[in-house]
């Protein structure tokens, strides 16, 4: 009985079990010579790999990066052979997968030869060129059987199995500049690879690259014209502009910047031709607007209805230009006049300090609005919030206060210090006096960082106007923390950042504000708060001088590991006492920026500490956090 069972399981078909095609596998298959092959040295970013959704098909063994021929891996420079080079193919690629869906997978088969004509690639022709190549050029044709096409169409139908084929890349030409039958023998070529394949040409085009220009000295820019006019004879055939993409010095050969340039358009074309829409940094929306931090006159930076932020900036002498902002670096785009161009990611509402990188030196966009932040002068970009962000903006119909440039000398530290100060705008009439809000900014920021980023004497106004707030004196000065942290004690009552502020602060800007403007004197009319650092301050100097102040705030406060029991003598440890002596203390923070506020709100509420928290929703450490924070807290003061 065994044996007639396997007698007739050996007359059954022989099925082999395969996985299915996927459709969502996308694979184009590139061809050409050394501008398709790779001249220039890959660099930090092209040899890292975007990911499992690009791939390479590799056409020659690679020992030593672990790649076999005619397996798939993931797509990384140099994806020709071993020792070549960054190549358009890198940066189509990286193009298509950010655009593309998550589920759709980018293959490519990359078959390349530098210096090789095209009759290299042409069935009919390749045994013979091969048999007069040039000496330098065997050892790269020998790496391909002596076949360059052969192993293209191998690889393809190997590769027919795993997703369907969408397209053909070529960058050729330069071999051939001035042969009146270049185009045809493009045909011949692509005629015979769809044949060969089973491909409809409706369904497979060829992009087509031109060669380098070099502002019009490339060594073959005139093969170009030929390029312009194959679609004229190849129907299926669309050409891809070299215009403005950079070169090295033999003006034959992109640079790394150039051939991710190139990429990109290789890339962006393919797209459309698949019908997705793509978007580029050269092609802004109907519905972008200027920024509210560019400078007049100007027509960049942009921001469009999904809250994405276009850069121009003119550097047709730079090779590389990036826009570093929200903690991301955006590559910037270079156009035929040298203008470098960049569009982000959505970005959230509010505030943001950024950078333009040229040659790895981070400068200010010339054509925006300068900040104190980072340390530094900086370039800003407000990203609008909507009706409900009217509460920092100017309002017509209510009276609006002024914000004062104030230079005092200070005797405890023998020199002349700067103060901005803010004054209601009842301050103007009458003699009245005015109770006073000590307002400090963050780490790396300074005295005009509230009226600045923070549009503090726009919140004043508006608060005053509808009777929320009571008139103030708002004094904010730089806090001796505009250089960055290196290091020392910074528990909280024995900081070493910052604390040349505190003398200052008790000994000079007290007395001289009081001195010279129109103040209650008292502690019961005095505040203080900061941000960030600031609130770090704000809870040295207040509860290290209990006896002055009796308000106090801290808004994403730089507060950490405090002890309830024993921090500032502790105060917190008297509940009685510090509720009688501090009228409020406010704590706020953003919901997205884990800082530990709330933790510490809560340690204080439970030591029977009266402590305020209000947390800003969606936000991170940013000054619309603050301005939130602030608003919360300014109707509390002085009531």
């Amino acid at each position: 009985m065994m044996r007639l069972l396997i007698l007739v399981l050996m007359t059954l078909p022989f099925t082999k079990m395969t996985a299915a095609v996927d459709p969502n596998f996308y694979i184009f298959l590139c061809f050409g010579q050394s501008n398709m092959e790779g001249a220039a040295r890959p660099e930090a970013e092209d040899v890292k790999s975007p990911g499992p959704r690009f791939l390479l098909m590799p056409a020659v063994d690679d020992p030593q990066r672990g790649r076999k021929k005619g397996e798939w891996c993931e797509a990384s420079a140099p994806l020709c052979r071993p020792n070549t080079g960054l190549t358009p193919a890198d940066w189509f690629g990286r193009t298509m997968i950010e655009t593309l869906p998550e589920n759709i997978r980018v293959g490519v088969i990359h078959v390349a030869i530098g210096g090789i004509r095209i009759e290299g690639f042409m069935p009919d022709e390749i045994s013979e060129y091969a048999k007069n190549a040039p000496g330098w050029m065997t050892g790269m044709l020998a790496a391909y059987d002596n076949n360059p096409y052969q192993r293209l169409v191998d690889l393809a139908r190997k590769a027919q199995k795993d997703g369907v084929i969408k397209g053909v890349l070529m960058h050729q030409g330069e071999s051939n500049t001035g042969d009146p039958e270049w185009a045809n023998k493009v045909q011949i070529v692509y005629d015979r690879l769809l044949g060969d394949l089973q491909l409809k040409p409706e369904e497979v085009p060829l992009l087509a690259g031109e060669v380098v220009q070099a502002n019009g000295e490339g060594q073959c820019i005139a093969m170009n014209r030929q390029i312009d006019e194959l679609p004229k004879t190849l129907h299926t055939a669309h050409v891809v502009s070299s215009t403005g993409c950079t070169n090295g010095p033999d003006k034959l050969h992109f640079d790394a910047a150039g051939y991710r340039e190139l990429g990109r358009r290789y890339g962006e074309l393919m797209l459309h031709l698949l019908g997705y829409q793509v978007r580029s940094p050269f092609n802004v929306p109907d519905d972008a607007f200027i920024a509210p931090t560019t400078i007049p006159g100007q027509d960049f930076p942009k921001i469009d209805g999904e809250r994405r932020a276009y850069f121009r900036v003119n550097a047709p002498e730079a090779h590389r230009v990036q826009v570093d902002i929200c903690g991301k670096k955006y590559d910037m785009r270079r156009d035929e006049k040298g203008i470098w161009c960049a569009v982000t990611d959505p970005l959230v509402v509010g505030f943001h300090y950024y950078f333009i990188n040229i040659g790895g030196v981070n400068v200010i966009d010339p054509a925006t609005d300068t900040f104190f932040g980072c340390n530094r002068q900086a370039g800003g970009i407000e990203i609008p919030e909507g009706p409900e962000g009217n509460y920092y903006r100017p309002q017509q119909g209510i009276a609006h206060g002024q914000v004062r440039s104030v230079h005092y000398f200070a005797q405890s530290t023998n020199e002349w210090r700067h103060a901005m100060v803010y004054t209601p705008a009842s301050y103007e009439k009458g003699k009245k006096r005015y109770p006073v809000l000590y307002l400090q900014h963050g780490m790396g920021e300074d005295e005009t960082g509230w009226s600045r980023q923070g549009h503090m004497q726009h919140i004043m106004d508006n608060l005053i106007a509808s009777g929320e707030a009571v008139p103030m004196i708002v004094v904010m000065e730089s806090g001796d923390i505009k250089a960055p942290f290196r290091g020392g004690d910074n528990r909280q009552g024995f900081s070493e950042y910052g604390a040349s502020f505190y003398k200052v602060m008790m000994q000079d800007l007290i007395p001289y504000i009081d001195s010279n403007f129109r103040t209650l004197k008292d502690r019961d009319h005095r505040a203080m708060a900061g941000l960030s650092w600031g609130g770090h301050q704000t809870f040295d100097l207040v509860l290290n001088n209990i006896d002055t102040f009796s308000w106090m705030g801290a808004f994403s406060g730089a507060i950490f590991g405090i002890n309830v029991k024993t921090a500032y003598n502790g105060i917190f440890s008297r509940p009685d006492e510090f509720n009688k002596k501090i009228h409020t203390l406010f704590l706020s923070c953003g919901s997205e920026e884990n800082f530990g506020t709330e933790a510490l709100a809560k340690s204080l509420q439970d030591a029977g500490i009266k402590a305020d928290f209000y947390e800003s929703p969606g936000t991170h450490h940013e000054w619309l956090t603050w301005r939130r924070g602030f608003r919360q807290f300014v109707p509390k003061l002085f009531k």
